[in-house]
């Protein structure tokens, strides 16, 4: 079986398949503060005044911030050179953030 991680990264190339994802700093910002994302994606690995505009846009906004992967790994996930990125449907969410309660359980 696949570990959580594989299968939260595996959820965000279907979800840009779906066109249920927006990435790229602007555009990300820009679904937080729109109430359209429902978790977004900074890499563990990103510049620390983005991670800090991040975190206080999906704090405020109250969005889930997933911060456990690195540029490289998003970036391989949705076949684009992204690692700044949102889910917008509520399906993929839903499912994102089960996962990621059971990683953290383990």
């Amino acid at each position: 079986m696949k570990s959580e991680e594989e299968q939260i990264l595996h959820l965000l190339g279907l979800a840009r398949m779906s066109k249920s994802l927006v990435y790229g700093t602007n555009d990300t910002l820009t679904a937080i503060q729109g109430q359209k994302a429902k978790v977004a994606f900074f890499p563990k690995d990103g510049g620390a005044s983005q991670q800090k505009k991040f975190r206080d846009k999906t704090s405020f906004y109250q969005v889930t911030l997933v911060e456990d992967f690195t540029k490289d790994e998003l970036s391989q996930a949705i076949g684009l050179n992204r690692s700044i990125m949102a889910i917008t449907n509520n399906g993929f969410a839903k499912k994102i953030k089960q996962l990621l309660e059971e990683k953290e359980r383990n």
